[in-house]
């Protein structure tokens, strides 16, 4: 299998299971927050919601600078799972178009004129997913200190049984 084969099925996967969870957010606590040096549950649930667009950065070769992000909001949910699933949608197609030749070039995670870091675009891609699974995960602590079911994710919670 190539690695594209490989990525978009684990990404169909990881994203299927993210949507579940960004579903739960309350877009009426977007300030809420479980201590005051955490994020805001709104901004976790844009971040979670903007970050398959990454991916598309990265397959289509454009750097990410962190000193020209646009800052966080508080959107209602609903306007976020478009978000999210524009930015799956286009990724999927994004990732499916390159080349094994694209996998190995270098993309730079940049700010402003400081590179944080390089790495080949496949290793990027992965890592990625690994960080959004990350996020995904601080949210289900968020929803279950606020009483709100938390989604099976890669088994049972205590509150969704799905399927197993």
């Amino acid at each position: 299998m190539s690695f594209q084969t490989d990525f978009q099925k684990e990404f169909a996967q990881e994203m299927t299971t993210t949507r579940h969870v960004l579903e739960r957010v309350p877009s009426d606590k977007g300030e809420w927050r479980p201590h005051p040096k955490s994020f805001p549950i709104g901004h976790l649930a844009q971040l979670i919601a903007g970050m398959p667009g990454w991916s598309t950065q990265v397959a289509d070769g454009k750097n990410i600078d962190l000193k020209s992000g646009t800052g966080y909001s508080f959107e209602p949910t609903e306007k976020l799972l478009a978000v999210f699933d524009k930015n799956v949608a286009e990724a999927t197609a994004a990732v499916g178009r390159m080349s094994d030749a694209d996998l190995d070039k270098d993309w730079s995670l940049l700010m402003g004129d400081r590179v944080l870091f390089t790495s080949r675009r496949r290793e990027v891609l992965r890592q990625n997913m690994s960080h959004l699974s990350h996020h995904r995960g601080q949210m289900a602590v968020y929803l279950r200190l606020l009483d709100i079911p938390v989604p099976a994710i890669y088994g049972p919670s205590a509150d969704d049984r799905g399927g197993f």
